[in-house]
């Protein structure tokens, strides 16, 4: 029998992480690396990305991208491979919530939403899924949301875009899983991050939602460890298609 440890190493295997300047990314970028991965990380902030990349050591490398414009994602793809080959494993943590009311949403808004959050993910998965499929092997992990199935205020277009990642994560599981490559989505309750600065704001909010969960508390950064090295590793090499959410019991209540 095989040392279950060792179905959470990644030595050899190498990741791409994008939103990875910051929050839910960075931290998957440094839990990836801390398993052995070489990393790439990808995000707009080149200062905070060669920060990361300076403390993580020789096994890391910070592209500095914005994967809204979709015009982009062929280049970023040759620069993202350029470092360590073409990654085995990719995490989408990048993504933007513009909190657009339903009748204040603009195009503009919608727009690059949508790319980033949604079109994103797929493309750049795409321009790697040939490598994957050579190898019979890839993990492709996206970060959906409590907005995948729930509806916040301020949430149309981003709620929209969380929401089409869950499909999206059953469609390319039915299009490259026979092909060795997982697709799954990691869906955070309240984190502590940028993305959810305004939240956590609001002591009073930031506790209603801890009253919410099952656990009784918010997220911490460290609890996003175990889900993305189970996803991203030979652990869940049956697992796919699925949407984990890791909220503390927020949606079961």
């Amino acid at each position: 029998m095989t040392d279950p440890r060792a179905l959470f190493d990644l030595s050899g295997r190498v990741a791409c992480v994008t939103g990875a300047s910051a929050g839910l990314g960075q931290r998957a970028a440094v839990a990836l690396a801390a398993a052995g991965a070489q990393v790439v990380g990808v995000a707009r902030r080149a200062d905070a990305l060669q920060d990361w990349a300076a403390s993580t050591g020789p096994a890391a490398a910070g592209i500095a991208a914005d994967l809204s414009d979709r015009d982009a994602i062929t280049d970023i793809a040759n620069r993202i491979a350029a470092p360590f080959g073409a990654p085995d494993i990719i995490v989408h943590a990048a993504g933007i919530n513009t909190r657009e009311t339903a009748d204040d949403v603009t195009p503009e808004g919608w727009d690059v939403t949508l790319n980033l959050n949604l079109a994103a993910p797929f493309f750049l998965s795409q321009a790697f899924a040939p490598a994957m499929k050579a190898k019979r092997w890839g993990r492709i992990v996206s970060f959906a949301s409590l907005q995948t199935t729930r509806a916040f205020p301020g949430g149309v277009s981003y709620g929209a875009s969380k929401a089409g990642v869950a499909q999206l994560t059953r469609a390319m599981a039915e299009a490259w899983s026979p092909h060795g490559i997982t697709a799954n989505a990691i869906g955070p309750g309240f984190f502590p991050t940028e993305l959810t600065g305004p939240v956590f704001a609001d002591p009073a909010r930031a506790a209603r939602n801890a009253a919410q969960t099952c656990i009784g508390r918010n997220g911490e950064l460290a609890d996003i460890d175990g889900p993305l090295l189970f996803l991203c590793s030979d652990a869940s090499g049956y697992v796919t298609g699925q949407v984990l959410m890791v909220d503390g019991g927020y949606t079961a209540k």
